[in-house]
């Protein structure tokens, strides 16, 4: 994943990105990886596997996982939260 000035875009950027330009919790919910993110990501994950994952990369790896455990846990809250919404019947 590269930007268009040819610098390399680290796998978290992308939930970077969706935090910053604001939310709401059915965007929470929905959000995935983009396709291009899900390859860096599965790359990153099969170096790590074959021991290839270089210390630049295993840091990458690393926020990542933190990065993607606290969006888990915003999904969680997010789905309580549209749960608990009165519906308009």
């Amino acid at each position: 994943m590269t930007l268009s000035v040819g610098k390399t875009v680290k796998v978290y950027d992308e939930i970077v990105e969706f935090i910053a330009s604001g939310t709401t919790p059915e965007s929470v919910i929905k959000f995935k990886l983009s396709e291009t993110g899900q390859e860096r990501l599965e790359d990153l994950i099969d170096a790590h596997e074959t021991g290839i994952l270089t210390p630049e990369d295993r840091k990458e790896l690393d926020n990542y996982l933190v990065l993607e455990h606290i969006m888990r846990l915003a999904k969680i809250r997010a789905l309580k939260l549209v749960s608990a919404k009165p519906s308009n019947s």
